[in-house]
């Protein structure tokens, strides 16, 4: 039966929230909104920007995976890409739905199986190793700079096989997390400052930027190859590019921020750091989601959880509400490391669509983390902790600690 054959659907519409995800107020701290979003109702339509906002476990897992509903054809964020004035073009591999992307994901998977991101654990933990030294031997650090960025940005860009250098990483993961949301402000802040770098940033991820023996050198040969259609492996480069940089800083920060204000939780990690640093990463990605929200787009009219959602409206599923929501998790408000999180929170999105880095981003985070805890006794919060403004990123600017040897 065709979509315009389809019982038509009597169940109501959703309620409407008046107010912007995007303010400042809601950006720097989204979890009264959330609370709001959830209890209006299983999807609430947000006036201000003209989509549908869904911030319940259950239902967040819908959108991410039921891509006969809700597609990504239209692109993952807020904006329609296939529309007049698409800033952008298709992602090849987080903007098509089976089976196309089955076939991009199966020859993508081959490259970065996890053999392959095993051989990097060698690397990492050197590298880890000379982080954790760098930050005891200041005593005084800052979280993310001294940690998280000293070790992400030099990890991961080597195993990519580009040579960029950290400030424009930076520069341009924030546009590209504002570019999720709105046209608001904060994007046209963010165009502003990275305009003068984006003709660079298209050509650092050419073929012939590609340093010998990065997964990048492997996505142009697996084009070659056939494996991909032609032109699209600097669009797949790009992607990774992102995916492997701004979410794990973002995660390895709030965790290292989770530990130092809640220290009984750090006393469980030490106690059992093989396990229970894996378990404090998950645990911290649920409680401050890198990734806020992910768009679709509804097919047809569609019914969800009791509530009719047009045809053809972008639908974001906030990861950050979805996992702080009290129908899957018990004080879901509380930073508890014994909590079973992995494979349950909805950081790494769900469905054909689940995140194909968190791998990577997994042994990012278990490599630094572990070699800073071995180290100390404790880690204490030695200032006022800053969140980074951006649209669509739950991410730290500024985290002052100390760290107690």
């Amino acid at each position: 039966m065709s979509a315009s054959e389809a019982t038509p659907i009597t169940a109501p519409d959703a309620p409407v929230l008046d107010e912007d995800p995007f303010s400042d107020e809601n950006i720097a701290n989204p979890y009264p909104l959330f609370e709001r979003m959830r209890e209006m109702g299983p999807a609430v339509f947000v006036q201000p920007h003209g989509y549908y906002a869904v911030g319940r476990h259950a239902e967040a897992g819908i959108v991410a995976s039921d891509y006969a509903r809700f597609t990504t054809q239209g692109g993952v964020g807020m904006s329609d890409i296939r529309k007049p004035g698409a800033w952008r073009p298709r992602s090849p591999i987080t903007e098509w739905d089976p089976p196309e992307h089955t076939r991009v994901r199966a020859a993508l998977q081959k490259i970065l199986s996890p053999l392959v991101v095993k051989t990097w654990r060698e690397a990492f933990e050197r590298r880890a190793e000379e982080v954790a030294e760098a930050a005891l031997a200041k005593g005084r650090i800052d979280g993310v700079a001294d940690v998280a960025e000293a070790f992400v940005l030099d990890v991961f860009p080597k195993v990519l096989g580009v040579n960029v250098p950290p400030e424009r990483i930076k520069q341009t993961g924030e546009l590209n997390f504002n570019q999720l949301g709105p046209n608001n402000a904060r994007l046209q802040a963010a165009l502003a400052k990275t305009a003068p770098l984006m003709e660079w940033y298209v050509n650092i991820l050419q073929r012939e930027h590609m340093l010998p023996g990065g997964f990048g050198e492997k996505i142009y040969q697996a084009e070659d190859a056939g494996e991909f259609d032609a032109g699209t492996a600097p669009l797949h480069v790009r992607t990774f590019f992102r995916a492997g940089v701004d979410t794990t800083m973002a995660g390895i920060g709030s965790t290292l921020k989770l530990l130092a204000e809640h220290p009984d939780q750090l006393a469980l990690v030490k106690q059992d750091p093989a396990k229970m640093i894996k378990n404090a990463f998950e645990e911290a990605l649920r409680l401050e989601s890198p990734a806020q929200v992910m768009f679709r787009t509804t097919t047809q009219d569609v019914e969800l959880g009791g509530v009719k959602l047009r045809a053809d409206t972008k639908v974001g599923y906030h990861m950050g509400a979805a996992n702080r929501d009290p129908r899957q998790w018990k004080a879901p408000d509380r930073f508890d490391v014994t909590r079973q999180t992995a494979g349950v929170h909805r950081a790494f999105g769900a469905g054909a669509h689940v995140c194909i880095g968190q791998m990577i981003a997994r042994l990012e985070a278990e490599s630094v983390l572990g070699a800073l805890l071995r180290r100390v006794k404790a880690i204490e919060p030695d200032g006022e902790a800053r969140w980074r403004p951006v649209n669509t990123l739950r991410t730290l600017d500024v985290l002052p600690l100390r760290l107690v040897t």
